[in-house]
């Protein structure tokens, strides 16, 4: 973390950039008022103003944390000891994350999720493959469970659900979401409001309700990851210096840094079944692939969805080692409208994970040509 706020400050310095350490608030609509660890204010006043505060793990008024025994995500980070077991309330994407690092440490870990099931944006194959891996590794869920109170004992923490059940465990994890750090920024002076969780309202050029402040990154909402918040924030900069760009591309990739990592974009089969699109499935197991082999995956997987009609993707999703750095691909060839001939006529280099790309190319090709041949 050091040294990559080391590489920012040097390429602020770099483009004469000033920066100004401290709290920030609203003291009129074109005027920020810094206050530095001295309590000293400096006053400074612009003609455009970007808000890119970020958010902060949201904490229920309902649960007492202690930063040691109930923790958030930013607790994590203090913790001096790898715990024995863990509780984590809430599975969506950081807390999904977190349970499977724990769990290859080795922790007991048990997630709760009032929910029936995990990461519901995600393709349901995909899921399941994480679910399997994770409970390879020890890991319990309770899914419609809903935690009524979670009591401090000398040992760490018992965990009780609406149900009945009682989980003892050394430390409880809360992720219950993030909250846009708004507060103490004095939106009314600025003519701004915030939602209850802080977040606030942008169009499309990401500017806010005074059309002179624009706020871009996690405190605007989904989809709340730091690649589309740069690039958020790099439009709103030529927006604001009148140097409009095109839009962020309606295709956007999705990295969960689960154990094993899971990535993909576009869109998931349920989606494409509820708009009544069809298409054709190509799957590819890394246990197939050479490189699969060497580095012992043998449960990643990619696949891609395609019509059958164009050829082109409507889809990439992969899971396991490596599948953020893979997806890449896949939204090269989307974005660029390619088909999966593309794919099939390619020459991967071997013995690589992106040879997953032409096997699962020529079973989706396969398939397509089967149902052809029964057209006929």
């Amino acid at each position: 973390m050091g040294r990559e706020i080391d590489v920012i400050r040097s390429q602020l310095a770099r483009n004469h950039v000033t920066v100004l350490t401290g709290t920030g608030r609203f003291l009129d609509p074109h005027t920020v008022g810094v206050v530095d660890e001295h309590e000293r204010e400096v006053k400074v006043t612009a003609e455009k103003i970007i808000i890119a505060t970020g958010t902060r793990p949201a904490r229920p008024d309902t649960v007492e944390f202690d930063d040691h025994t109930v923790i958030d995500s930013d607790g994590i980070l203090s913790m001096r000891e790898v715990p024995e077991s863990m509780v984590v309330v809430g599975a969506g994407v950081i807390g999904i994350e977190y349970a499977s690092m724990f769990a290859a440490l080795g922790t007991k870990v048990t997630v709760v999720e009032r929910r029936d099931r995990m990461l519901d944006f995600c393709d349901l194959e995909v899921v399941e493959a994480l679910k399997y891996h994770l409970r390879d590794l020890a890991v319990t869920f309770r899914f419609g469970e809903t935690v009524a109170a979670v009591q401090r004992r000398p040992k760490g923490a018992l965990t009780l659900l609406e149900s009945g059940k009682k989980i003892p465990a050394s430390t409880v994890m809360y992720s219950a979401g993030r909250h846009g750090m708004t507060g103490e920024l004095d939106l009314e002076a600025a003519g701004l409001t915030a939602d209850a969780r802080g977040r606030i309202q942008v169009d499309k050029d990401y500017r806010t309700e005074v059309p002179h402040i624009y706020a871009v990154g996690d405190v605007i909402g989904f989809p709340s990851l730091a690649a589309t918040s740069m690039e958020q924030g790099r439009i709103a900069a030529h927006h604001a210096c009148d140097e409009p760009l095109r839009g962020i591309h309606h295709l956007q990739p999705i990295g969960i840094y689960t154990i094993p990592e899971i990535s993909f974009i576009g869109r998931t089969e349920d989606e494409l079944t509820q708009q009544q699109v069809p298409f054709e499935v190509g799957v590819s197991r890394y246990r197939e692939l050479a490189r699969g082999q060497i580095i012992g995956d043998t449960y990643g997987m990619l696949k891609l969805l395609v019509s059958p009609e164009t050829r082109k993707l409507l889809g990439v999703h992969v899971f396991g080692t490596g599948a953020t750095e893979l997806l890449h691909i896949g939204q090269a060839v989307m974005g660029c409208e390619g088909t999966i001939d593309y794919l099939v006529d390619a020459v991967f280099n071997y013995p690589t994970l992106a040879e997953s790309y032409k096997v699962a190319a020529l079973d989706a090709m396969n398939k397509i040509r089967r149902v052809e041949r029964w057209e006929l």
